[in-house]
């Protein structure tokens, strides 16, 4: 093939390639534009740019925040895609919530495996705010799973469905470290710290725990184990000695959860919020609102979809799984 004709493919290539997605921007920027009954112009902005906000509905709603996904901080790299739990999203939703009249009540939506105690806690502590602020009902809905954090902020609901086939539980504290020194001696690889301290590099990859960094580290875990039993204590009305003869880790089915009092119905989706309606005297047609989750922006996502189809190395699988595994950040989390 003649090199004129091979330069000619690739720029008509290019041109249908440069078309197609000026096509697929205009049609999300004007998406976002368009729904003016949702959000005003700042809002949108804010969207396309990644920025968490939120607009509340008019007409009387219940508020849904959907804790999907590992729970954690949210992601602010604009340049990297994000999906799943979205803590800024939510922390502003219930601020808002807060002061709106028309709001009268909130359904969470629980299908994740936990994330961490940090996360966990915070929005634990909003939703008993908003709760001690409007004395509105907050209900619970466990789909598919609702482990360790995810039943942590969960305490705050006055009721909890469980559907048949959730796991729910694990009850506990987990923080996890990545040991590489053997791969480092194979390499011929030695790792120095100039520390302040004997333990200022507890936990360090390169280096092995001595006996009194680990019960360092069990304290911490220990600690904000205490924290989880007595929030649990609290929200279920569960004594503290009780709650402990059942959190030791492990993960209960819907009907073993009923029967050690750690949730209240085994039932639907559907069936909960009718139940919610007719307890709380709501209008049947009441809206159940959830908010844009919409967390990656517009350029992200383009630089995403750039990514996924670009093949890891066998050192960047490596990579990711430390970073993932091995971070020895606490954690209310089911492995």
């Amino acid at each position: 093939m003649k090199t004129k004709q091979m330069v000619g493919i690739l720029v008509t290539g290019a041109v249908i390639i440069a078309v197609g997605v000026t096509g697929v921007v205009s049609n999300i920027v004007k998406s976002k534009f368009t729904q003016s009954k949702k959000s005003d112009v700042s809002s949108v902005v804010n969207n396309l740019m990644g920025e968490a906000s939120v607009s509340l509905p008019t007409e009387d709603f219940i508020g849904v925040i959907n804790i999907e996904g590992e729970i954690g901080p949210t992601e602010t790299n604009a340049w990297k895609a994000s999906t799943g739990y979205n803590h800024d999203l939510y922390m502003k939703y219930i601020d808002k919530m807060i002061k709106s009249s028309s709001n009268k009540g909130i359904m969470l939506y629980v299908d994740s495996p936990g994330g961490t105690v940090y996360e966990s806690d915070e929005l634990y502590l909003k939703l008993e705010e908003y709760k001690e602020k409007t004395k509105r009902p907050i209900w619970a809905y466990f789909a598919q799973e609702a482990c360790s954090g995810g039943y942590y902020i969960s305490m705050a609901a006055d009721t909890i469905y469980a559907n048949r086939n959730c796991w729910t539980g694990s009850i506990g504290v987990i923080v996890s470290l990545t040991n590489y020194k053997g791969l480092y001696d194979k390499l011929g690889i030695k790792e120095i710290d100039i520390t302040s301290g004997p333990n200022k590099a507890m936990g360090s990859g390169g280096l092995d725990m001595t006996n009194e960094q680990k019960q360092i580290m069990q304290g911490l875990v220990d600690e904000a184990y205490d924290q989880f039993v007595s929030i649990v204590s609290e929200g279920r009305g569960i004594n503290d000695a009780d709650v402990r003869k059942i959190a030791d880790g492990r993960i209960y089915t819907a009907k073993q959860a009923k029967e050690n009092g750690l949730v209240d119905e085994v039932g639907s989706y559907e069936e909960e919020k009718q139940d919610f309606i007719q307890t709380n005297d709501f209008d049947k047609n009441i809206t159940f609102y959830e908010p844009d989750n919409d967390m990656n922006s517009l350029v992200s996502s383009l630089f995403q979809a750039a990514e996924d189809v670009t093949p890891k190395s066998d050192a960047q699988i490596v990579k990711d799984m430390i970073d993932t595994k091995g971070k020895g950040v606490l954690k209310y989390y089911a492995e």
